[in-house]
């Protein structure tokens, strides 16, 4: 016979939000959407669960391996439990915005569950926060997306940032000219993640010299400028990183003072981007707290519309943001009428108001984790009673 599971137990990678947490993390997203629509960009806000059909069409294949799947009790279709929004705002894009004038702004805010975290986040659930602009395919366009979400970040009083460039489709354009089968292929992008220079050499046939290269330049953009400079890149090639160029000279004109790297081999992400990407890391955390870059809205019959944005995670951003304190709590006795309490909200308190008058109003103040309490028509600091 089973045991019965204890009501605090949640499964693996699942947890309660507490009301510390939750009230920061709260303040958090709204500061972010705030700084996203000072920037022009829309709300939207698209359900979390789909059918399985829409939730992966177009760039939603590439979290086939990571949604919820359930059977609709209404239609009896399958269901699937969103694992990213972005692919929603390109299903949005493509239909109900379809004709909304380019270029579309549009932000967003909500919990995403994958079927399983990794070792860098265990977390299945978390809250994303980010923004896409679809229409344009230009440097400037791309650099708004860095510049915007740079800004957001900043918003949270987050000061040290480093973005990371990259370009996935660099390898797979220089390896239309090398024969692998998919096992060597693996190989071989396993090799440049973890920049095992001997792999690289015996699988990068005619491109192991650039590969080898590519994997050199990877750190500060001024590192990338001198080693590239100096080899002779097949032209698809060079026209991939003279656009990543133009792009980070674009973001250091706005802000010269941000810290720019680069990693060419870099492939890791949902496999949808399809030029500039970009990965936001913070002083203090040990993964990414956010990442973005360009990708296709498919709008069917062959027709696919240009788009870029980002993605902030709330669970990588939480333990780096300084939180805001939060508004003094005013203990007010029973019996306290509501004008008077309207009062002090209005004057920016937070009440928690006795319901009883068999209390020790300043024991019950100090419980309750109030900073002061209503006492005859006046706000009294607590710890200054008793």
């Amino acid at each position: 016979m089973s045991e019965t599971a204890s009501p605090t137990l949640l499964p693996e990678g699942l947890r309660d939000v507490l009301p510390s947490d939750a009230e920061a993390e709260a303040n958090l997203v709204e500061r972010l959407t705030a700084s996203f629509n000072a920037n022009g960009y829309d709300r939207v806000s698209p359900p979390l669960v789909e059918f399985e059909s829409t939730l992966l069409a177009g760039m939603g294949a590439a979290t086939a391996d990571r949604i919820f799947r359930m059977v609709d009790p209404i239609s009896q279709r399958t269901l699937g439990i969103r694992a990213d929004v972005t692919a929603q705002i390109a299903r949005l894009a493509s239909t109900r915005l379809q004709n909304a004038p380019r270029p579309l702004r549009l932000m967003y805010a909500g919990q995403v569950l994958r079927v399983k975290g990794h070792q860098l986040r265990p977390e299945r659930q978390f809250t994303q926060v980010g923004f896409e602009l679809v229409g344009p395919e230009s440097v400037a366009a791309d650099a708004e997306a860095i510049i915007v979400a740079v800004q957001a970040v900043v918003s949270l009083d987050i000061k040290d940032i480093t973005i990371d460039l990259a370009l996935p489709p660099l390898v797979p354009s220089l390896l239309e000219s090398v024969e692998l089968d998919d096992n060597d292929t693996d190989a071989l992008y396993s090799a440049l993640n973890h920049k095992d220079a001997a792999e690289i050499r015996r699988l990068g046939g005619a491109q192991a010299d650039i590969l080898s290269a590519l994997v050199e330049a990877s750190g500060p953009l001024s590192v990338a400028r001198d080693v590239l400079g100096k080899i002779d890149l097949p032209a698809a090639a060079a026209a991939h990183l003279e656009t990543l160029f133009e792009v980070a000279d674009t973001v250091k004109a706005v802000s010269p003072d941000l810290k720019l790297t680069v990693d060419l081999v870099e492939n890791r992400g949902l496999q949808y981007h399809t030029g500039v990407t970009f990965f936001l890391f913070a002083k203090g955390s040990t993964r990414e707290i956010g990442r973005g870059g360009r990708y296709h809205v498919d709008h069917g019959d062959d027709v696919i519309e240009p788009a870029t944005g980002a993605t902030l995670f709330m669970d990588a951003l939480l333990p780096v943001a300084p939180h805001s304190s939060l508004m003094s709590c005013v203990y007010a006795p029973y019996g306290t009428t509501r004008n008077a309490i309207g009062k002090l909200q209005s004057d920016g308190f937070r009440v928690r108001v006795s319901l009883s008058t068999e209390t020790d109003s300043l024991s019950d103040a100090k419980a309750l984790g109030c900073s002061h309490m209503f006492q005859d028509g006046e706000v009294v600091d607590v710890s200054s009673e008793g």
